[in-house]
This record gives C-alpha cells, sequence and structure tokens, in this order.
C-alpha cells in the first residue's frame, strides 16, 4: 500500500480527532525520521518532547528487549525491580522524597490534584479543593484536566466543566493572591507553558508564588510534563528559579519514547495517599520502567542536560540573527524549548513548507512557531535546521 492507501484507512477507521500533516513515518533513527517513500527529515518537534534522547536509541531498544523477554506485567498488587529501580533513581535526581507511575502526563496530573485534596483534606480542612492555574495553561485532555486548562475555548464543547479549578492570568502575583479563598488548597503551574504558546513564568513571579504557598500553607505544584527531563537545559525547569515545588508532574520525555507518566511529592505531601486512594492497572509497568531508568541513563552518560543548554543558546543567538531581516516579534522559552513568535498569522505555513525541504517544526495556533528537537542534537542540525526556517520565512 502506497500513502494514499493508508490515508483513506486512517480515515474510514479511526475517529476524526487529529489535523495530521501529510507525512506517514516508518522509521526513526536519532534526530532524523524517513517517511514511506525513503525521505528523510529532521525532527524539531521529537514527537511533541516525547523523543527527548532521539528516536530509537540502542540503549532504550537494548532495555525494552530485554525486559519484554523476562517479564511484561504482573499489575501493581506486586513488587516489581524495574519499577523500585526508577522510583529510587528519580527521587535522587529531584526534589521529592516518593513517586507514583502513570501512563500518561494527564493521568499523572490528574493523581495530583486526587493528591493535593487528599492532603488538604486530610491535613488543613475538608472544604479545602480548589485549585488555581493559570490562563493559556494546558495540563490534559481528560475532563477534570481540562477543567485544570486555562483555555475556555477547548472546554466549551464539553461543558459543564467538573468544579474545582479558578484561573488568573500568568505572571501577575497580585492578581493571583486575589484569587484565594478559604477553599484554596493549591496553585498549579506550568514552569513554561508550552501549548499555550511557550511562555515562561518570570523569576521572580515563580519565586513569589513560592513564597506566597509557604505563607498561606498552600500547595505549590509544578506540570513539568513538558519541561522535565532535561527539556530546558536543567533536569527539571523548576532549577531555574531556585525554588522547590511540593508536588511535580512529569511525562514525556522520561520514557526514552515508551508512554510513561509520574508524580513526585515531598514525603509530608505524599503520605496523604494510602491503599485504595489512587493506582493504576498499567502504571509503573516493568516495561516502560525499564525503558525510563534506561532514558535517564542515556541522558546521564551523554551529558544530554549540558548538550540542552548549550545547543539552546546557539539556536536563540541564530534567530536573534534572523529577528533582524525577518518578521519575527519575540523568542521565548529556554533550553530546547522555544517558542517563536512571529509578526504575521503565517504559522502554519511555514510549518508546510519546512515539511516540504524536510524538517519538522510547530505551530501553535496563527502566529508561534514552536521547537522541541531532541536533546542530543549537533550544531551541525542546528545549522540545517536554521537554513530551512530562513528560507522558509524569505518565501
Amino acid at each position: 500500500m502506497d500513502f494514499e492507501d493508508y490515508v483513506k484507512k486512517d480515515s474510514q477507521f479511526y475517529m476524526h480527532t487529529y489535523a495530521r500533516l501529510p507525512v506517514l513515518f516508518v522509521k526513526g533513527k536519532g534526530c532524523t525520521l524517513w517517511d514511506i517513500d525513503g525521505k528523510s527529515y529532521l525532527d524539531f518537534v521529537s514527537g511533541l518532547g516525547v523523543a527527548s534522547i532521539g528516536h530509537c536509541h540502542p540503549v532504550i531498544v537494548e532495555a525494552v528487549k530485554k525486559q519484554v523477554e523476562e517479564l511484561m506485567h504482573v499489575s501493581n498488587l506486586f513488587y516489581t525491580i524495574p519499577q523500585v529501580e526508577l522510583a529510587e533513581k528519580l527521587i535522587d535526581v529531584s526534589f521529592g522524597d516518593k513517586c507514583f507511575f502513570a501512563n500518561s502526563g494527564a493521568e499523572a496530573n490528574e493523581g495530583v490534584v486526587k493528591l493535593a485534596r487528599k492532603y488538604s483534606k486530610t491535613f488543613l480542612g475538608e472544604d479545602k479543593y480548589e485549585i488555581i492555574t493559570a490562563l493559556r495553561s494546558f495540563h490534559g485532555r481528560t475532563m477534570k484536566m481540562l477543567a485544570a486548562t486555562g483555555q475556555p475555548e477547548k472546554q466549551k464543547p464539553f461543558e459543564p466543566m467538573p468544579i474545582g479549578f479558578k484561573h488568573v492570568p500568568l505572571n501577575d502575583l497580585d492578581v493571583l493572591k486575589e484569587a484565594i479563598t478559604d477553599k484554596t488548597c493549591a496553585i498549579m503551574l506550568e514552569p513554561i507553558q508550552g501549548e499555550g504558546g511557550v511562555y515562561p513564568c518570570g523569576l521572580e513571579y515563580l519565586q513569589g508564588v513560592r513564597n506566597f504557598c509557604n505563607e498561606e500553607g498552600l500547595l505549590l505544584i509544578l506540570d513539568e510534563v513538558q519541561t522535565g527531563i532535561g527539556r530546558t537545559g536543567k533536569m527539571f525547569a523548576y532549577e531555574h528559579y531556585g525554588i522547590e515545588p511540593d508536588i511535580m508532574s512529569l511525562a514525556k520525555g522520561l520514557g526514552g519514547g515508551v508512554p510513561i507518566g509520574a508524580i513526585i511529592a515531598r514525603d509530608e505531601v505524599a503520605k496523604a495517599f494510602e491503599p485504595g486512594d489512587h493506582g493504576s492497572t498499567f502504571g509503573g509497568g516493568p516495561v516502560a520502567c525499564a525503558a525510563a531508568f534506561a532514558a535517564l541513563k542515556v541522558i546521564e552518560d551523554e551529558e544530554l542536560v549540558k548538550n540542552s543548554y548549550q545547543m539552546g543558546n546557539l539556536i536563540e543567538e541564530k534567530l536573534q540573527e534572523l529577528s533582524k531581516s525577518f518578521p519575527i516579534k519575540d523568542l521565548r522559552g529556554k533550553g530546547l524549548m522555544i517558542g517563536i513568535e512571529l509578526e504575521g498569522e503565517m504559522a502554519k505555513e511555514i510549518v508546510s513548507k519546512c515539511l516540504n525541504e524536510g524538517l519538522i517544526i510547530n505551530n501553535i495556533g496563527k502566529k508561534i512557531i514552536r521547537f522541541l528537537p531532541p536533546l542530543c542534537i549537533t550544531e551541525e542540525d542546528v545549522n540545517k535546521a536554521i537554513n530551512i526556517f530562513k528560507g522558509a520565512l524569505l518565501n
């Protein structure tokens, strides 16, 4: 079958939930993807931040192969070695004391909200359940996380929304403080809003939120589903701000391409969960945990956090130079999480032109381009990507 045959079958059998680009990929290696016709593409989206160590990294492939041959699934009724090893590793590299494994970012965020509510109801008061999130935020597509997401246009088709969330503008500490009530139990933020347009929390703002939470006895939750695991030039984005959250969610880059989500929390908060409060049949399974443990090893051994920082700086330098001659309004982000806001509504057209030339980038709305390349990109990859991007701007 050729490309058109597969497109017809997709249209026939799959729900119309995605506005797909006209490419069918069949192979990936490192920072390169190949389509069904054999054309190669430089990947600067990495599966929306999932393939953060590159496609089909041999260490991940070997870890998954080995685990599949030994043990694939037993559920969380029993202990497994990969889960224990991954839990220990994540606690070692993060602020937290305890973790829990889920299957996705949305699922991890659901668990985060449950933990925050259980902790607050148990230790702070029965009526404390409300969580403050930011406008433009994105926390997932389940009903509860859609309610947490600060984008009314995404909520409208599915109203009424579950209660318990209030949305405020990002980077306005005074408005945030005014939104707090006796029912508030937590503040939940992305250090850098990803799907909302790559808008970072300001340094003084996030530090102020941390201090305010300390003063008011509120939990600070950081959604690091997209920013975590080296994406921003630090292992976790909270490190840029000199603070630590009480609870954090992870996913995307954690599994090296294999689906996994995680909740990390301070011991004082984590102890609110008791057997039966939360769980997952598939979460923390041996294969996913083996892949994630291997991914963390690759990130350390290949110094990919450092590379994320260095290549991010290089891309920023080159984009700053382009902005002198092309209609680039703003550059935002950290490390290899980069947002390019354009003067006009041309983002979708530029994505299409780059795709035709063998570069995969992503648009957020009509004016914003997002770069989320694998953390293993080289200077040669950066030069190639910028040249293709420049050509798209020229045309």
